[in-house]
C-alpha cells in the first residue's frame, strides 16, 4: 500500500508576501532550508517562487535584489490532497512537468511535497 502524501510532504509550507523583495525569499529559503516558497498576496496563495527561480527570473533578467518577488512566483499550481496516495502526486508532478505541488488539507495549504520527498520515502 502506498503512503499518503501527508506522510512524505513537508508540513508547514513556508510562505512570503507578493510585496517582499527577491532578496527576502532568498534569504526566507535559505534560513529555513527549503527550495521553495509560496508567495502570499494579502490571505491568498498567488503562487510559488523556487531558488531555480530566483536564479531564471530574476539573476538573469537583471533584477534587483530589492524588486518584489510577486512577480516571479509560477501560477496555476496544481495542488495534491493531504490524503491522496504518493503515486498521485507522482503522476501529477510527471503530467505537469513539475517538481513540488502544494498540499491540500481541509480546503488549506498544509505543506508542501516534492519530487525529492517522493523519492527519499521510495527508497530512490
Amino acid at each position: 500500500m502506498n503512503a499518503k502524501v501527508r506522510d512524505v510532504m513537508t508540513p508547514g509550507p513556508i510562505g512570503v508576501d507578493y510585496y517582499q523583495s527577491i532578496g527576502d525569499a532568498a534569504r526566507t529559503m535559505r534560513d529555513w532550508g527549503v527550495g521553495a516558497v509560496l508567495v502570499l498576496l494579502g490571505h491568498a496563495l498567488h503562487g510559488l517562487v523556487t531558488d531555480r527561480d530566483l536564479v531564471v527570473r530574476a539573476v538573469a533578467e537583471s533584477r534587483g535584489a530589492e524588486e518584489p518577488v510577486g512577480p516571479l512566483a509560477s501560477r496555476d499550481l496544481i495542488g495534491v490532497d493531504a490524503d491522496d496516495d504518493t503515486d498521485v502526486a507522482a503522476r501529477l508532478m510527471r503530467e505537469h512537468a513539475v517538481r513540488r505541488l502544494p498540499v491540500i488539507d481541509d480546503g488549506q495549504v498544509a505543506g508542501v511535497v516534492s519530487l525529492g520527498d517522493l523519492a527519499l520515502h521510495d527508497g530512490l
